[in-house]
């Protein structure tokens, strides 16, 4: 990295006298905390790139370089403000990074960081007075503000926090009523994607000497993690993202809203922004994208659409994982009675469905032979980037049809996702992907069969199983409603799926069970499904009633 550090030394300022911040990375912006108001010539900066988080788990690629381009480039940018920079490298923790620091310069002080797993790492040293933490300024909203509008105990509803916050703000609210009538237009928007209006490319990024130093650094130490790199898709200095933001403004927004929910082999993207990882660096501010979008002539229904994603889910879901402490902890009551186990080994394992079994190694990239899964994991595996239904509804809905672990579930999309973090991801695959927490936080396990997938997509046009015939998805839905009916069957938006399950001939219910162990079994043992192979071993199984695959455990890269 001798580019990287010759530029920031001609660059960088005498660190006398200077009072100290740490910067971690999901503050990387002068538009927040003393960085905005005090002057930077009395400031100085510690940001830290370590190799042994890195390590921790096999991250994709492209976050990597995300990440670390993004705090050197911010770096060099503080520098040329004349802020001094210390710009750490190391293979320990970030306690240990800094605690020579806090001896050398005195009690550092730092916002809050969003991360749980870095608070913990931290606390040391907040203990011993080395570190002092300040409120993170980036946030929108603040605890009172959740506790009061969702509620002091669970069951919480990101709609009732919603409407609290637009009423509060007074955002896209007029006289004291929402904007058009209506707090949400999500029912307006889940239109099909067809080619038309044709979907924006993505945008390219010049590629500086710092991001190939980084590039190089990826591929001599983490060759190993898996994920393409292309460092041309990655907006690595304050001005790429702005080129991003004005991008998604233009070519994005205005088609966002009815195409919010749609699915697509020809873009991976559609219309949605791809703002998501740098707005969680705070590279581009929550509160500045949102302002942006309010003075915006587009469609109510496309600029509601993605000030709820911010304004609402995002702000909610950090609330959530702060409020139960990853799932670790959380309010009694008969809501979420069993839901969440304290976990001893460090990581939150919810499991309300009794979900245990292994992901399937086609999330990592082993052909299954659903066009569905096997788009998406591809599209995954090569950005480290899809949109949230085909999270929701592809990812989680599959691995939540085959009782996949939620906890393996969630470390998959944690190393997956450029935009993946600890208070981010645990409520989106725990809670809302899996249902692992029960209704916690939301209302009901989002399944489905392949009825939905194909309204909302062209995927099953590109596959080799027809949805209404012999496409698994379906029979799997049923066989999770069976298996899983007595824990279910008190929730009121499962009365009438409940109800058509229970008019299912029994016939048709031995079989979507048969359906289920062979997919499942297949899954695991990393085979691939066509259409043949099921009728072929179904025809097997309901001869001979064995279970015609030994399942194994899959194993992620190391």
């Amino acid at each position: 990295m001798h580019r990287f550090i010759s530029r920031l030394t001609e660059r960088n300022s005498d660190p006398r006298g200077r009072t100290w911040l740490f910067v971690p990375e999901d503050q990387l912006s002068q538009a927040i905390g003393p960085l905005s108001r005090e002057d930077p010539h009395t400031l100085g900066i510690v940001l830290i790139e370590s190799y042994g988080k890195a390590a921790r788990r096999p991250y994709h690629q492209q976050k990597l370089a995300l990440l670390w381009t993004n705090a050197r480039h911010f770096a060099l940018e503080q520098a040329e403000r004349g802020v001094a920079v210390r710009y750490l490298v190391t293979d320990h923790s970030y306690q240990q990074a800094l605690a020579p620091l806090a001896d050398e310069f005195g009690p550092l002080r730092t916002m809050e960081p969003a991360e749980r797993e870095l608070r913990k790492d931290l606390a040391p040293l907040l203990r011993e007075g080395r570190l002092r933490m300040m409120p993170h300024e980036g946030w929108l909203t603040t605890r009172a503000q959740f506790l009061h509008g969702a509620g002091a105990t669970p069951p919480w509803r990101m709609d009732r926090f919603y409407r609290h916050v637009r009423i509060e703000t007074g955002i896209l609210m007029e006289q004291g009523r929402p904007l058009g009538g209506r707090y949400s237009y999500d029912g307006d928007n889940r239109r099909r994607w067809d080619g038309t209006p044709p979907a924006p490319s993505p945008l390219q990024f010049p590629v500086d000497e710092i991001t190939e130093e980084v590039g190089d650094l990826i591929a001599a130490r983490f060759a190993h993690h898996p994920g393409a790199l292309d460092l041309g898709t990655i907006p690595a200095t304050a001005q790429d993202s702005e080129r991003l933001w004005e991008w998604g403004k233009r070519h994005c927004l205005p088609q966002f809203g009815p195409f919010e929910d749609a699915m697509s082999v020809r873009s991976r993207g559609l219309f949605h922004t791809r703002l998501s990882a740098l707005i969680n660096l705070h590279r581009l501010l929550p509160r500045r994208v949102i302002e942006d979008a309010l003075a915006l002539s587009i469609p109510l229904a496309s600029r509601e659409g993605f000030i709820r994603q911010i304004l609402g889910w995002r702000e909610f879901v950090f609330h959530v994982h702060r409020e139960t402490d990853g799932f670790r902890q959380h309010p009694a009551g008969p809501a979420t009675d069993n839901a969440v186990e304290e976990a001893q080994d460090e990581s939150a394992k919810p499991s309300y469905l009794g979900a245990a079994d292994p992901l399937p190694a086609a999330y990592w990239g082993t052909p299954s032979g659903l066009t569905c899964l096997d788009r998406v994991v591809s599209d995954v595996w090569a950005e480290g980037y899809s949109h949230h239904i085909t999270r929701l509804m592809v990812l989680a809905n599959i691995a939540t049809l085959l009782d996949v672990s939620p906890r393996d579930l969630t470390d998959w999309f944690w190393v997956a996702y450029t935009d993946a973090y600890d208070w981010v991801v645990e409520p989106n695959v725990l809670a809302m992907g899996t249902y692992a927490v029960g209704d916690l936080m939301t209302t009901k396990p989002y399944v489905s069969g392949a009825a939905y997938i194909n309204k909302m997509s062209d995927y099953c046009r590109h596959c080799g199983f027809d949805p209404g015939k012999t496409c698994p998805i379906t029979p799997l839905y049923w066989a999770f409603l069976a298996r899983h009916e007595a824990r279910l069957q008190d929730n009121p938006r499962l009365r009438l799926p409940l109800q058509a399950l229970r008019r299912r001939a029994p016939d048709q219910r031995a079989r979507d069970t048969r359906i289920f162990e062979m997919t499942a079994a297949a899954l695991r043992a990393g085979g691939r499904l066509t259409p043949e192979l099921m009728a072929f071993m179904e025809r097997a199984q309901a001869n001979s009633g064995n279970h015609l695959l030994t399942p194994r455990r899959t194993r992620r890269p190391q």
